[in-house]
């Protein structure tokens, strides 16, 4: 089998780290750490012969089914998981929902920056949370909101777009919903975004075209009730290991718009008209 970051060593040290008491087994006296050839094989359902061949680096590349056995009993995080199917020569598996729990890294950031818009959303466009100025610059947006379907039904805030931004906004949209739908084929969450969102031409379009685009940075002006038109940054920021996205608006240091966002901040949550 192709050298893939060393599949055998990986099966070795990841067999020598895991305690018998871990699966059940007595510890007893072991001349040997961790669990025995034969107990892994045992739980996994192959052959000793097999497992030593796959430690050896001497065994045909091993089944989906057999790396993900291994995978199970060897009590393996996610990401040791992927490591083990790739060193195997195999795709990573796919998750089976998109990812909603936000670690506490990113709760602190949006408790952090209070001068910064910040919104928190899924792999699919759905928030999960915001933090005090995205609300008084957006209005009360309620977790769940899924932004896809908000834009094309005509529900986002007011914006002036410059040319070519809201197209390329569209698309970037529409391309980020149909990669959530390949990563996560089985979350009915996902398919019910998508099947609702064919309701409106323009997603139905856009969906059909298949073009693939990526967020980049872009100004956005908007069209607040209190302070008329301000200009704000945009960043998509993706967090490793999560496929979240956060979102977040600051305005050019000094600017009439920094002190348009700071008397908004001030103003609090206000009602904001879709466009």
């Amino acid at each position: 089998m192709a050298d893939r970051g060393d599949f055998a060593s990986l099966l070795r040290a990841w067999r020598e780290r895991l305690q018998p008491a871990a699966v059940g087994f007595p510890a007893g006296n072991r001349r040997t750490k961790g669990l025995r050839r034969e107990e892994v094989a045992l739980l996994a359902g192959v052959s000793v012969d097999y497992l030593v061949r796959l430690e050896q680096g001497r065994a045909d590349r091993p089944s989906v089914q057999v790396v993900a056995s291994l995978a199970r009993v060897l009590q393996l995080s996610d990401l040791e998981r992927d490591q083990l199917h790739l060193a195997a020569g195999l795709p990573v598996p796919l998750p089976t929902a998109v990812p909603t729990l936000i670690p506490a890294s990113v709760q602190r950031l949006l408790a952090r920056l209070p001068d910064v818009a910040v919104g928190v959303w899924t792999a699919h466009w759905t928030l999960l949370t915001a933090n005090p100025a995205w609300r008084s610059l957006l209005g009360e947006v309620s977790p769940g909101t899924n932004l896809v379907h908000a834009h094309f039904a005509g529900r986002e805030p007011e914006v002036v777009w410059a040319e070519g931004d809201r197209e390329r906004h569209e698309r970037a949209l529409v391309s980020d919903l149909r990669t959530a739908l390949i990563r996560y084929p089985d979350d009915p969450s996902v398919q019910a975004v998508v099947a609702s969102c064919r309701a409106f031409d323009r997603f139905r379009q856009l969906w059909d075209e298949g073009t693939v685009v990526e967020h980049r940075f872009q100004s956005k002006t908007f069209v607040h009730p209190m302070v008329g038109q301000l200009t704000l940054d945009c960043d998509v920021f993706t967090v490793i290991g999560t496929d979240l996205r956060i979102v977040a608006y600051t305005a050019e240091p000094g600017s009439e718009d920094a002190s348009r966002f700071d008397l908004v901040r001030t103003l609090g949550t206000v009602e904001v008209a879709p466009h």
